[in-house]
């Protein structure tokens, strides 16, 4: 009995065996790929598509990080607690003050106390004090919002709770250059105003601007770096679909990273393998025309000497000439691909309508429905063999054909309808097969080399139901 194929292999030690989840629960690969297909679909949305964006993207991520940790250990750790400590130092001066304050009250020998105090605390801790006697400390001032970064306000309030432990405000509207703090005095209110330096300085700006500007200039640097990489790439892609659209531009300079000029050399060394095999294969195709076509030729001669009483019969034999010569002449243009013909800017329509013009000659008026002109890049016997080809297998199976030309985003549809018998939808891909013939006495090559010549163009030929009731041949072709 024959092994099965599509088992696993199992050795001695077991190896091999399929994995067998527990009961109720999916095996590990399910999970596995359940988990990874979740987040595929949560990050897809989330990822740009363009090689150039991903890579900023792969350098924008860590810099973003990196800079976020710097800020936060700056701004989180050491500028909260360097904030405090200014905090707490106004405080504790305006908490001296307010002891002396305090220690000496207003009296006969309290008045030069009281002056030589403002006098030591304006040079000594560069605090401008004016006390106001008989006054009530009333509501708190309305302060606007403390910065998100800085918050001043709040460091200095616990500061002076701890270390005042009387009534207190702090007015920051009044002078943008300083902050002043009343506090309330069982006599008066005490004015302290206290320059708003000794609470902030400016080197945070200095490190923030140093942190943006430095994150800046690194991603304009890696952006710079990245597009001209990029450009490479681009460059090899569109070169590779224009050889592929059968437009060759030439070799590409290689350029770029080491890999980039890699692939850049290697599709240079294909381009020229490709094209020294189709003249190779060209060649050695014209050697085999002119060998079969000599024979045939001395038949057609013998032929038309035969005598009077055998030209009858003659003439059966020089129809079966004819036929092989047609039948060599299609199978050389489809094994020749007619990809040696240089693409040019020919308005489609007008070729469209110079083939439908020699089908009345031929029998069968076929009509045109076009825009005015459609120029594009095509190789114009080829296209006009490929259209000329369709429009045979109509008018052999068909009584009447049509032909439009339709352009659409990024592409040129060129449709031939016929009101025939058609092709079932199973058989239609089968009949561009070579030598797949669907009526007597065709060669089976005539879809065959249309589709050949479609690609060559960038192109495909697609078969179909048309609105006349036959067949619909669709030739599609890049813009």
């Amino acid at each position: 009995m024959a092994p099965d194929i599509g088992a696993p292999a199992i050795g001695r030690d077991g190896a091999g065996l399929p994995e067998v989840a527990p009961r109720g629960a999916p095996p590990r690969w399910t999970r596995r790929r359940g988990l990874r297909g979740l987040l595929h679909s949560l990050l897809r949305p989330l990822v740009p598509r363009g090689l150039l964006a991903r890579a900023l993207l792969i350098v924008l991520i860590p810099l973003v990080v990196t800079q976020g940790i710097a800020l936060q250990i700056f701004y989180g750790t050491h500028l909260d607690v360097i904030s405090r400590r200014l905090a707490a130092g106004v405080a504790g001066d305006v908490g001296m003050v307010v002891e002396l304050l305090t220690r000496y009250p207003r009296g006969a020998d309290g008045e030069d106390e009281r002056g030589w105090i403002f006098r030591e605390a304006a040079w000594r801790m560069d605090l401008s004090l004016a006390f106001e006697p008989g006054a009530e400390l009333g509501p708190p001032a309305q302060r606007p919002a403390s910065l998100p970064l800085l918050p001043l306000e709040e460091d200095l309030d616990r500061a002076l709770k701890e270390r005042v432990r009387l009534p207190f405000d702090t007015d920051w509207q009044t002078d943008p250059r300083s902050v002043i703090i009343r506090v309330g005095l069982p006599d008066g209110v005490l004015h302290v105003e206290a320059s708003r330096k000794r609470l902030f300085w400016g080197t945070i700006y200095l490190f923030f601007i140093w942190l943006v500007g430095a994150s800046l200039l690194l991603f304009a640097a890696a952006a710079l770096f990245m597009k001209n990489q990029v450009r490479a790439i681009r460059r090899l892609a569109g070169a590779s679909e224009a050889f592929g659209k059968g437009r060759d531009t030439g070799p590409i300079k290689p350029e770029g990273a080491s890999e980039v000029r890699q692939a850049a050399a290697a599709f240079n060394g294909m381009r020229a393998n490709i094209r020294r095999f189709v003249a190779q294969r060209t060649e050695m195709l014209a050697g085999i025309s002119h060998d079969l076509r000599t024979p045939l030729t001395r038949l057609r001669l013998g032929l038309a000497m035969l005598p009077a009483d055998a030209q009858a019969d003659g003439v059966e034999m020089t129809q079966d000439v004819e036929e092989m010569e047609r039948m060599i002449a299609s199978y050389l243009a489809f094994a020749r691909g007619e990809v040696l013909e240089a693409p040019e800017p020919i308005d489609l329509v007008a070729l469209v309508r110079e083939v439908a013009e020699r089908a009345p000659a031929e029998g069968g008026e076929v009509a045109v429905e076009a825009p005015p002109s459609l120029t594009l890049p095509l190789r114009a016997d080829a296209l006009r063999r490929c259209l000329g080809n369709l429009l045979d297998n109509a008018r052999r199976h068909a009584a009447h054909v049509a032909m439009t030309v339709r352009p659409t985003p990024g592409w040129a549809e060129v449709h031939v309808d016929d009101d025939g018998p058609g092709i079932p939808a199973e058989t239609r891909e089968g009949a561009f097969k070579p030598f797949a013939s669907f009526s007597a006495g065709g060669t089976g090559l005539g879809l065959a080399i249309a589709r050949d010549i479609a690609r060559a163009h960038g192109g495909e030929i697609a078969l179909g139901e048309s609105p006349m009731g036959g067949l619909r041949a669709t030739i599609r072709l890049p813009m």
